[in-house]
């Protein structure tokens, strides 16, 4: 999706919700294409939110190789965990957005982006589990087009057992 004018809440929306329609119609492939080349997938632990992945226990901590290796192993039918795959639909609200002062004068433009999340997922024999919690992602603009640069996920849980096997993305 060709950006033509300025980058506004209603356009960082649509690309969060284009992004969350990909991975809820399991279109793996097309939500890679969404991504960076340096682009980062961090999970905490959610006793340790704001710890850095090099220093503490993170759920998943991805870079763009691991992030496009989990998607080869979710599409493999090997990979029990999700096969026949998860079915998902996500809510995402409260977005909030804002360009860093450094990235004003840059060619190229970042943007802090926060959004509030609800995914649905359902498995086998009804088998439901809600996940909600909270994106902060950095979306880049690079040649008139929003890519993702960085994924947090901060799932708002106490505990995660009861979430099972978090083998989607998130």
């Amino acid at each position: 999706m060709k950006i033509t004018g300025e980058v506004t809440r209603s356009v960082i929306e649509d690309f969060l919700y284009r992004e969350a329609f990909l991975l809820d119609q399991w279109n793996l492939d097309e939500w890679l294409k969404l991504l960076t080349d340096d682009c980062t997938y961090h999970i905490p632990s959610n006793d340790a939110p704001k710890s850095e992945s090099s220093k503490a226990l993170f759920l998943i901590a991805d870079d763009y190789r691991r992030i496009t290796e989990r998607v080869n192993r979710l599409k493999d039918k090997n990979a029990h965990s999700e096969f026949p795959h998860s079915r998902t639909r996500r809510v995402i609200g409260n977005v909030q957005f804002y360009e860093p002062t450094d990235s004003v004068n840059s060619l190229l433009k970042t943007f802090i982006v926060n959004a509030n999340f609800v995914i649905y997922r359902h498995r086998r024999e009804g088998d439901i589990r809600t996940y909600v919690g909270r994106y902060e992602h950095e979306v880049r603009l690079i040649d008139s087009q929003l890519f993702l640069s960085k994924r947090k996920v901060l799932l708002d849980a106490y505990e995660l057992g009861s979430m099972g096997l978090v083998s989607f993305i998130l």
